[in-house]
């Protein structure tokens, strides 16, 4: 027995992580009593602003549904999970208002560098002001720079480099007018590679930072 909740819908906007991932809840009236019914919502699977791919899988008892493609959706009732295809108009609809109150969604940039050096790679360096404008159409911005070394030397190596990779975005960041307490620089070395290689093999995709922008 417990409380319930009719008509409740839910809008998964899925990204890669916990952090990019947001789970909303709307509530059209609250039944409560001794012994409320489940409530019925309905999970929409929005696309990935980069065009990656994502999933979900929803679960109702021993039954669950994969939802895999943009605006995969799912009824979900006390006896049923019933999959079908939403569609942005949709979404717009039963979801525009509540969506428009959430925060803004992250945004991740990468920048790339020279092997074994803190210093970008030409393509990089024209992707810089790029990700300058987005960080200033932000009111109040939160950016988390972390550096990424590819699997050659040892880990001690690429902590430190990592780290000094991350500063030199951090510090490029700030010379152009960004506040530096809303920008953390961390090192990740070789422990999370973009390209899985063996140690000790190079690979340039690697060789990177990741800059977060909330």
């Amino acid at each position: 027995m417990s409380d319930g909740v009719g008509n409740v819908r839910r809008l998964v906007m899925a990204g890669r992580g916990n952090a990019g991932r947001l789970l909303l809840t709307i509530a059209a009236g609250v039944l409560v009593g001794a012994c409320a019914s489940k409530p019925a919502s309905t999970v929409v699977l929005l696309p990935e602003k980069d065009g990656q791919p994502t999933a979900l899988t929803v679960k109702q008892g021993d039954k669950q549904v994969v939802l895999d493609l943009p605006y995969a959706a799912a009824k979900v009732g006390a006896q049923a999970l019933d999959p079908y295809q939403s569609s942005q108009q949709e979404v717009e609809k039963e979801f525009g208002p509540a969506m428009a109150s959430q925060p803004a969604r992250a945004d991740k940039f990468a920048l790339y560098f020279v092997e074994g050096k803190d210093e970008f790679t030409e393509e990089s360096k024209l992707l810089v002001e790029k990700l300058l404008t987005e960080v200033a159409l932000r009111p109040v911005p939160d950016v988390l720079v972390v550096g990424h070394t590819d699997a050659v030397g040892t880990d001690q190596f690429n902590d430190a480099l990592g780290q000094r990779r991350a500063d030199t975005v951090r510090t490029a960041l700030i010379a152009r007018g960004i506040a530096a307490g809303d920008i953390r620089a961390i090192s990740r070395g070789k422990r999370e590679l973009f390209v899985a290689t063996p140690d000790g093999v190079p690979h340039p995709r690697n060789r990177r930072v990741e800059i977060i922008v909330r």
